[in-house]
């Protein structure tokens, strides 16, 4: 399999590490605009690099493309990827710029195109729901996901990343990493209340704290709290009901349910190996992210169906779209 890489930032080069890791045998480049970028993922991971989509066509022959830009620039490389017949793997959009003609476009060419979701692969949301599933009662759970901004990139200013800009905003990148897991355990969402400000120093134009009441049509309920003003990087998750109490953290080893009858909280170990990187906070896990490859690498040789779609993402993004108004 012939892959191409486009944007060599942070998420392009965690990609290059995991289909390296998922199988060696497949054939990596990179494609970039910035020569300092291609140079370090050159020396690092060995692989030939490209300052365009065309020319990486042109020399390679290139069958699959991670999209792994900037939110904003990915409708219109998809768009491209897909008028040259290429399986698409893209990173979170949040915005539906061109789906409906990207949706067409890859049923017409018989492409596979593949909507990031990572958190719908840990296996402590598998875990949650599984059970969750288990009792046939009304739960509620409270949810509160925060970082300051500032510590999301220490290495460059949160006015140069897509952070920075209120189509592609912090929180509603939170919003689009919570939302489809959420969904998909507690069921699809009928009625949201939002309570929401700008109470930070931030230099931003956009609300940097969001408190959700969410209510789902199964009848549970969640209070969804999400901000980029948290000094301490943070993700809480309460789940509750009279038949169920589950606590997680957000880290791989910091799951855990309730015992009625001793009384004491039971850590679930759901990992033989966890895949961490030490730049990043405890509770980002690559494991999932490799999971996810996996998945679009299944879908594109088996033609196993994705977890997540541009379909379902169109209607977080609308449900993003109301919480933000």
């Amino acid at each position: 399999m012939r892959v191409a890489v486009i944007g060599l930032g942070s998420m392009g080069k965690r990609r290059i590490r995991l289909i390296h890791k998922y199988r060696e045998a497949f054939q990596i480049v990179g494609i970039d605009t910035n020569k300092e970028r291609r140079k370090s993922c050159e020396d690092e991971y060995g692989i030939q690099t490209f300052n365009t989509l065309t020319d990486a066509i042109d020399a390679f022959n290139v069958e699959c493309v991670f999209v792994c830009t900037s939110p904003l620039s990915h409708s219109k490389i998809i768009s491209e990827c897909l008028n040259h017949r290429l399986h698409v793997f893209t990173e979170l959009n949040l915005v539906d710029d061109g789906y409906e003609e990207n949706i067409i476009l890859a049923k017409q060419n018989n492409c596979v195109l593949f909507m990031s979701s990572t958190f719908l692969y840990r296996e402590e949301i598998k875990k949650i729901k599984n059970l969750t599933q288990e009792i046939n009662s009304i739960i509620n759970y409270t949810y509160h996901i925060g970082q300051y901004l500032p510590d999301w990139h220490p290495w460059e200013s949160y006015k140069d990343f897509f952070v920075g800009n209120k189509r592609s905003n912090g929180c509603r990148e939170i919003f689009a990493i919570e939302l489809p897991w959420l969904i998909d355990v507690f069921g699809e969402i009928s009625k949201i209340d939002v309570v929401k400000s700008k109470i930070s120093n931030l230099n931003i134009d956009y609300n940097d704290n969001y408190l959700v009441i969410i209510q789902h049509k199964d009848g549970h309920k969640g209070s969804l709290a999400v901000d980029v003003i948290s000094r301490k990087a943070v993700r809480n998750l309460e789940v509750f009901g009279e038949d169920i109490y589950i606590h997680w953290d957000g880290s791989p080893t910091g799951l855990y349910t309730y015992d009625f009858e001793t009384k004491e909280d039971v850590n679930i170990k759901l990992y033989e190996e966890i895949d961490q990187l030490n730049n990043y906070s405890s509770f980002v896990v690559e494991n999932a992210y490799l999971n996810e490859v996996v998945s679009f690498f299944e879908a594109v040789i088996e033609g196993k169906t994705p977890a997540y779609t541009f379909q379902k993402d169109k209607d977080v993004l609308k449900i993003i779209d109301r919480i933000e108004d």
